[in-house]
Parts: structure tokens; sequence; C-alpha cells
């Protein structure tokens, strides 16, 4: 940090020295980001549409050309392609624009959407994940801009249904916007840390089939419920022996297997028996994990219990995410670790994102190397009074900048910084 609390780019680093980002700029644009409510929930009436318009609208006064892709109604990925005028290599800056559900807002000590930038933080739902981040690649991307001519292209990716489905960057993949990307930063939270690995994901529905009947009659039914409850029990088990012959990635720790929502009856009708029930699963991996195999053993685990009372069980993937890994040793990577060296004085840290971002999807379907980064930390997303420190966000948007010509330009590249 600089004495009048902004963040200094690059200081000694030659022709890597750009003045020319907007500081307050950024954090003006992410407090107005992060007070438009883009929670997914229709029943009242919230999507991403508002602020994909704030968005493009931004982009379009900075003299980009953005481009609205409507993935599905009420959710349009924006994106703009900056072209240099010199040949070279393409860089995709990534974030999404959902955020989370604030939940019950008398639960905050603040206005979750109120945007307010109190004792050096900017405050409220989604302000680190990631509209700070967001606001960070736009306007470091602006600077470059500003600059003049640079080689290669840079392309900005504001995408919906992050914290869902991740339908807003299967759309960018399948639409053919990811050709010829040559690396990806996503500009997710992580408290500094240059991520290389994430976890994957895989999303697991267990439908447990039985005959209704009355309470009172069991013997006339066959209830879902008790083998569904033991398979819980299975499953913990089978965590266990996974985290025990696996161990804990230095990055990414532990895998886990968590059940997260039980749905079987009517709580209305207490006396009878249900005809089906459902288990679902979040399953977190590291790269440790054969997702088939592991697939494979709680399907059978189901099976046995189900068998076991005379139900049947149907086991549903509603999604698989592979972990991924970039090499140190890539482009991209080794960008972000000067740059993040030139803005700080400080060697980049290397980690592991403990949940999985967008770049899931860019890794598996696209085969491109991911590097996640961005301001905030990394336990802070999701939980009530949210809030990201000011000068985190001013900070990445320096990275991401001089992380972009390091990139773009081809070198150059310090040694292994990380640890």
């Amino acid at each position: 940090m600089s004495d009048d609390g902004h963040v200094g780019a690059g200081r000694g680093t030659g022709s890597l020295d750009q003045p020319g980002l907007d500081e307050s700029g950024v954090l003006d644009f992410t407090r107005e980001l992060v007070r438009i409510p883009s929670v997914y929930d229709p029943k009242r009436g919230l999507d991403e549409s508002r602020v994909a318009d704030l968005v493009a609208s931004r982009m379009a006064d900075l003299g980009m050309d953005p481009v609205i892709d409507l993935v599905s109604p009420g959710r349009p990925n924006v994106v703009s392609v900056l072209d240099g005028g010199i040949e070279g290599p393409v860089l995709l800056f990534e974030g999404h624009t959902d955020v989370v559900t604030e939940g019950d807002a008398g639960g905050w000590s603040f206005d979750p959407f109120c945007g307010d930038l109190r004792d050096g933080y900017i405050l409220g739902r989604g302000s680190a994940d990631m509209k700070g981040g967001l606001a960070a690649m736009i306007y470091a991307a602006a600077a470059i801009r500003e600059s003049g001519t640079f080689p290669g292209r840079i392309i900005l990716a504001a995408l919906v249904d992050e914290e869902g489905g991740m339908s807003g960057v299967k759309h960018f993949v399948a639409s053919g916007r990811a050709k010829g990307v040559a690396g990806v930063i996503v500009c997710e939270p992580e408290a500094g840390e240059v991520c290389l690995t994430q976890k994957g994901a895989i999303r697991v529905l267990l439908t447990f089939r039985g005959v209704m009947s009355h309470g009172a009659m069991p013997q006339h039914g066959r209830n879902p419920l008790p083998p569904l409850a033991r398979t819980i029990s299975a499953i913990a088990g089978l965590e266990a022996d996974l985290q025990a012959r696996l161990g804990e990635d230095p990055y990414l720790g532990y895998p886990y297997l968590t059940p997260t929502v039980i749905a079987g009856g009517i709580p209305e009708q207490m006396n009878v028996i249900p005809a089906s029930a459902s288990l679902s699963v979040d399953i977190r991996t590291t790269p440790a994990v054969d997702h088939g195999v592991l697939l494979r053993q709680i399907t059978r685990l189901a099976e046995a219990e189900a068998g076991s009372a005379g139900v049947s069980v149907e086991a549903t993937v509603i999604d698989d995410r592979p972990p991924t890994s970039t090499a140190e040793s890539s482009d991209v990577a080794r960008s972000v670790m000067a740059a993040h060296e030139v803005v700080t004085s400080q060697p980049a840290s290397l980690g592991g994102v403990p949940g999985t971002t967008d770049g899931t999807i860019l890794w598996r379907d696209a085969h491109l190397p991911v590097v996640v980064y961005g301001p905030g930390g990394k336990w802070i997303a999701h939980q009530v009074d949210e809030q990201v420190a000011a000068g985190e966000v001013v900070q990445a948007a320096h990275v991401y900048e001089i992380a972009a010509r390091i990139f773009l330009g081809g070198g150059p590249f310090p040694g292994p910084t990380g640890a």
C-alpha cells in the first residue's frame, strides 16, 4: 500500500509501470455492482439482468464493445473482446454476475446490498464473491486499452449462474467464445493466493422407492426412509476411508462427501409412510480421487441398503466437475505470480480453491490452463456480513493489469516464487 492508502502499480518495473488505472473508478463500480441484488430468485423477481446491463454499460463507457449472449430468460452473459492491434496470444479474464441469497437480512449488521464503504471495506452480498474481482478485471483491461496498442487480445467474460449449474460458462464454451484462448484468470476471492488447483464437485441425487402405507401398519408398506438413513451413515464411512487412504492435499485439504438435502413424505401427514424419498450429496474431490470409481462405490452402498429393506434406489448424477490443476511453469501462472510480486513486493503464495469455480468448466470442456486469483478472503463467501477490503480490490486490479501485459508480451518471467 502507498502512503495515501492506494495500491501502487509496478514500482521499479520499467516498462511495466503503467499509471493509468482508475483506482477510484474500480471502487465506485464495485459498490454500484453490490447495490444490485443479482440473486437468481424468480419468485422475488430477481436475476442477473440488471447487473449485466450495468456491466455492459460500463464496458461501453470505457470504450469497449460488449456483446450480450442470452443464456436463458433473465440470465445474460456479457462478453467483450479487446484487440491490441498486434499479433499475440489471447488472455481470458472471467467472473460471474450472480450472487447467493442474502438469507435473513435481520442476521446482517448492515443492509445486505448497501455497497457502503466503511473503515476501508466495501460491504454487502457479492462484494467479495465476486463483484470486487469483476470490477477489477474490467478496469485493468480498460487501463491497458487506454495505454495504446498491445500484443494479442483480452477477453472479458461476465457470466451468469456460477452459483448454480454454471450454465453461463457452459454456454460461453459451447458457443465457441473460448476458442483460441491461451490462458485464463478467474477473478474469484482467494485472499491474494495464486491458486493453480481447485476441488472437483459431484452432485448426486439418490432416490429410494418403496411402497406407501399407513404409519400404524408399516408391515403393509416398504419404507424408503430407514435405508436412506443407513446410506448416510455408509457414506460417512466411505468419506473417512477416502481421507485415510488418500491423505490431505497440500492445497485443497481432504475430499468430502456431504449429505445436504433429505426429502420424503408430507410434513402434515405424519401417519403416512412415503412411497419415495431422496438424498442429495455434495461431493468435493481432490485430484487423487477417481470420480468414476467413487460414484460406483456410492451407488453400491445405496443399493445394498435399499435391497436389505426391499426398496429400490436410483442414483442420478446432477453434475460432475473435475478437480483442476495448472502447472506452475505455465505462462499464465508465471504471469500472475510475477505481477503479484511486482505489485506487493512479496513473493506469490500458491494455494488451492476449496470450492469450485467456472474455471472447472473452462478446464474440462475447453482444456484451458486456469489460475484463480482475486480480492477477498477465501472463507467470507456466502456468509452474512460479507465484505471486501477496498485496498485488495485495487491491488487485484493492478495485478491483473500487469499480469496481462506480461502474458501478452511473452514475459519477462522471474524464477519460481510460489511457496
